[in-house]
């Protein structure tokens, strides 16, 4: 049976996960998970805020208490990992407190206009970063950063030269990420300058697919199956009329989670433009394991590769299911949906994201010249190789094209026949 091995640590990784270790021997109270940890986490949470901004528990306590019991009995957290999720869940539930704070103080900022975005999905690994961060160089399009996610009214707090410095200065400074797991740079490279997936923003209801990405959370992800998500995606909007300086500029988002739940999406968004990215399968499901593995063992020195294979090919399955039941949904007749192949972005990037113009109904720029600039400042493999191989997740190549066949016949049709 082939194995997959997690990246070795740096001397200067391993010294930071001993620490950690020696405090949590120390001070075992203030690493603690689970059911036991909720109201600790509330009281630190909205200890400057208060807690009346939290809003109606029934709203966020249940998610709560799903994330923590999961990352205490499934996630095999080390001491590093344990602080990762406290801190999580606390920026979320803080989160939510300051949107409460800035609509009441502001109530205006519920009134402002958000023009249909522009959401790139699909699945795991499949060019969404590639085609997002490309894009993103139109200036007539507002792609987020980390900063702007994370702390929507810091940002919305400055100019837009303010705003820049911060994010300069930010990027500046060593990655924290990256001193922890620098093969993470290879395999999803990120920073404070580079924009990012939108649901790093999501959570204020403690539902947020992309939890799962970085531990082991099995039965959260249980729970999130079954669970609504009109709330959060009220949340979403709400932080991106936080964001908005006037400009007018259209939201550019992208995230592999938009694509099990696209229907609270183009709810939220009336006119929305989805662009669904779709990638072979096995390439698909193994080298999301490989993101999902590698990620995960920033905060577990237990992580078992086949363990990751099994829970992308049942979470991989879901998604897609659900993403072809919103194609038959009321909700898809309010937006407008692309489907490209990962081949055809590769091979004729320029036509490709012509298309997506197209589909979006904005008049492309000079797309030739913004493939240059971008490969020449963000070139492929720059920051190292990403490889791997599905026998290391467990994958059978011939089972997982049956099991996905629901899915690869359909997009087979959608892709062979792209609308000009």
């Amino acid at each position: 049976m082939v194995a997959w091995t997690p990246p070795p640590r740096t001397a200067v990784a391993e010294n930071i996960y001993a620490a950690a270790e020696a405090d949590r021997a120390a001070r075992p109270d203030r690493y603690r998970l689970g059911a036991g940890a909720v109201d600790a986490i509330v009281e630190r949470a909205t200890a400057k805020h208060g807690v009346e901004g939290l809003g109606e528990p029934a709203q966020w306590r249940p998610g709560l208490e799903q994330y923590l019991e999961s990352a205490g009995e499934d996630g095999r957290l080390n001491a590093v990992g344990v602080r990762n999720a406290q801190d999580a869940v606390i920026g979320k539930l803080r989160a939510r407190s300051i949107f409460d704070k800035t609509l009441r103080e502001n109530p205006s900022v519920s009134e402002r206009d958000v023009l249909p975005p522009i959401v790139i999905i699909g699945g795991w690994r499949t060019g969404t970063t590639f085609l997002y961060r490309l894009m993103a160089r139109d200036p007539r399009l507002r792609a987020p950063r980390p900063v702007e996610l994370y702390a929507p009214w810091r940002v919305a707090q400055l100019s837009p030269d303010e705003r820049e410095q911060l994010i300069e200065t930010q990027a500046a400074e060593p990655n924290p990420l990256h001193m922890l797991n620098p093969a993470m740079a290879a395999v999803h490279d990120s920073g404070p300058a580079l924009p990012e997936e939108c649901v790093l923003g999501m959570g204020t209801t403690m539902r947020n697919w992309a939890f799962s990405s970085t531990m082991r959370l099995d039965s959260y992800s249980r729970w999130l199956a079954e669970q609504d998500f009109a709330g959060e995606y009220a949340a979403h909007r709400t932080m991106l009329q936080i964001l908005d300086d006037g400009s007018r500029r259209r939201w550019l988002l992208k995230a592999p989670a938009h694509t099990p739940e696209l229907a609270d999406l183009a709810q939220t968004y009336p006119g929305v433009c989805i662009v669904h990215l779709h990638r072979d399968i096995v390439e698909t499901v193994a080298s999301g394991a490989s993101l999902f593995a590698t990620y995960r063992s920033t905060y577990s020195d237990d992580v078992d590769g086949h363990d990751v294979g099994r829970f992308q090919i049942q979470q991989s399955e879901l998604w897609f299911r659900r993403a072809l039941e919103f194609r038959d949904s009321p909700a898809a007749g309010s937006a407008t949906v692309l489907d490209i192949d990962y081949q055809d972005l590769v091979s004729r990037p320029e036509e490709t994201v012509g298309r997506v113009y197209a589909a979006a109904d904005v008049e492309p720029p000079d797309i030739s010249s913004m493939l240059i600039e971008h490969n020449a400042e963000q070139p492929r493999h720059s920051k190292g190789r990403h490889r791997y191989g599905p026998e290391e997740f467990g994958i059978d190549p011939g089972a997982l094209r049956e099991r996905m066949a629901f899915y690869t016949d359909v997009v087979a049709e959608w892709t062979s026949h792209p609308v000009s």
